[in-house]
């Protein structure tokens, strides 16, 4: 199983980006797909997780601002991210797992991050 994060980089507070999360290995669709983040110094946090039936679930810090999606025919999962504040700077990681949970050490499958600078 292998699951490529992309899409981080440098912006401005304010700004957008998109993280894309490409699944290989696994049906995408059939697994809860959920996005964490660590920033230097901190635990691992939950950003947002959509479920196999399309419903999705997002911390309090990003609902409004962030939106996660699958595209089930490019077995793919994306975290739209608006609004940039400059406490979003982190290391972004798409996981995978069977269930719903937003604990990170519950998650089976791991991709190797992407990291997202907000600047001011």
């Amino acid at each position: 199983v292998q699951l490529q994060a992309s899409g981080g980089g440098l912006v401005q507070a304010g700004d957008s980006l998109r993280l894309s999360c490409a699944a290989s290995g696994i049906t995408s669709s059939t697994y809860v797909m959920g996005w964490f983040r660590q920033a230097p110094g901190k635990e691992r946090e939950f950003v947002a997780a959509i479920r196999s039936s399309g419903s999705t679930a997002y911390a309090d810090s990003v609902k409004g601002r962030f939106t996660i999606s699958r595209d089930n025919a490019k077995n793919t999962v994306y975290l739209q991210m608006n609004s940039l504040k400059l406490e979003d700077t982190a290391v972004y990681y798409c996981a995978a797992n069977r269930y719903y949970s937003s604990t990170y050490s519950t998650y089976d499958y791991w991709g190797q991050g992407t990291q997202v600078t907000v600047s001011s």
